[in-house]
């Protein structure tokens, strides 16, 4: 239900927008990019661009707004209209940066096919969509599972998995479309920097309520609590049975894996260091909140663990709390590795932590 109002409150902000438009954004070659929107009734039309502040974007004869942002490093950003205060997509803009609380409209600033998200030339995998009932949560919902280029339903050896969670207010396709994590894993693979291996993308809510309040949500203690309690049940319970069932993979730990960014990161962190006899990779990038009891964590914590990488933005609101757990992992003697880089609370922090994070795993 809270998928299908989100679906109609993005529409409804879509239409916002006059109908007309001069044309997606255009890009220079510098890397600056202009936006124009035709609303010849507006009074006021602001430019919302990723991290930047607010812009007022001025008005031609004809109507059409306009504004230039400065030189942009190439990547893929996210973007809106405020017209007179309304929030509003851009209507000649297809790419949507689909959101359960503010979706956005996306635009790509090219860059070199060195980029682990640029599409190149090389064998691709798929990416399978799913439904199925979770008895846990009780829903239907959605899971995403990418298998790589030449990936072999009868292979003599089972492939290893990554289980990659999304944000908060984002959904099971965030990662395979804003995130790019199958363009990223197809490069790697084809690079040979990474093992060829299944990425399962599933929904990460276990408690619809805790999208009710919007993003005050998460610092609300008990729906916190209770949705990664009730998520993490259904990941082991539902949906990693279901996985090794339809698909050529390890029921190893060894060749089991799991990550997730700021709401998914700290869901990986709970459900990985928790369940050390499930998996033996962690990754958290720029991850909520999460305050590990080492008493639990057990002595041969380290003998267990293969990777525990912890990543974050410098400017993230979430990096000095990062950098605590860090500190305090330090302190209590448990082997990780400690990942900051420039950069705020955003995907093209996470796209780079995904492509920095994968080729590490399954060396062992």
């Amino acid at each position: 239900m809270r998928i299908a109002a989100s679906l109609v409150l993005a529409a409804a902000i879509g239409l916002a927008a006059p109908a007309s438009s001069p044309g997606e954004p255009e890009i220079h070659p510098d890397g600056r990019v202009t936006f124009r929107l035709t609303a010849p009734d507006a009074r006021a039309v602001v430019l919302l661009f990723e991290s930047d502040a607010p812009v007022a974007m001025a008005r031609d004869e004809r109507g059409v707004w306009s504004s230039t942002t400065g030189a942009k490093s190439p990547d893929i950003y996210s973007y809106g209209f405020l017209i007179d205060g309304v929030p509003a997509l851009d209507p000649a803009n297809p790419q949507i940066k689909f959101n359960l609380l503010s979706s956005r409209s996306e635009v790509r600033v090219p860059g070199p096919a060195t980029l682990p998200w640029e599409i190149n030339e090389v064998p691709h995998g798929v990416v399978h969509r799913h439904f199925y009932k979770s008895a846990i949560v009780g829903d239907q919902r959605e899971l995403y599972v990418y298998t790589p280029p030449g990936y072999d339903p009868a292979a003599k050896r089972p492939y290893p998995t990554l289980y990659l969670l999304h944000g908060f207010s984002d959904d099971a396709t965030a990662w395979s479309t804003t995130g790019r994590a199958n363009v990223i894993l197809d490069n790697l693979i084809a690079r040979g920097e990474a093992r060829p291996m299944l990425v399962v993308m599933p929904l990460g809510y276990g408690v619809w309520d805790i999208l009710a309040g919007g993003y005050g949500a998460p610092r609300r203690p008990e729906l916190w609590d209770a949705n990664a309690r009730k998520f993490g049940d259904s990941l082991l319970r539902e949906v990693i049975p279901q996985v090794e069932k339809l698909y050529r993979v390890s029921a190893d730990r060894e060749n089991r894996a799991i990550a997730g960014l700021s709401m998914g990161g700290a869901q990986s962190l709970t459900i990985g260091l928790g369940h050390l006899d499930r998996f033996a990779w962690i990754g958290g990038f720029s991850s909520g909140e999460y305050s590990p009891d080492f008493r639990d964590l057990g002595k041969g914590v380290n003998a267990r663990l293969h990777l525990l990488w912890i990543a974050c933005g410098q400017d993230d609101f979430l990096f000095q709390q990062n950098k605590t757990l860090h500190e305090s992992l330090a302190a209590h003697g448990v082997n990780h590795v400690w990942h900051p880089t420039p950069g705020i609370h955003n995907f093209p922090v996470w796209r780079r932590d995904l492509a920095e994070f994968v080729p590490l795993l399954f060396r062992n």
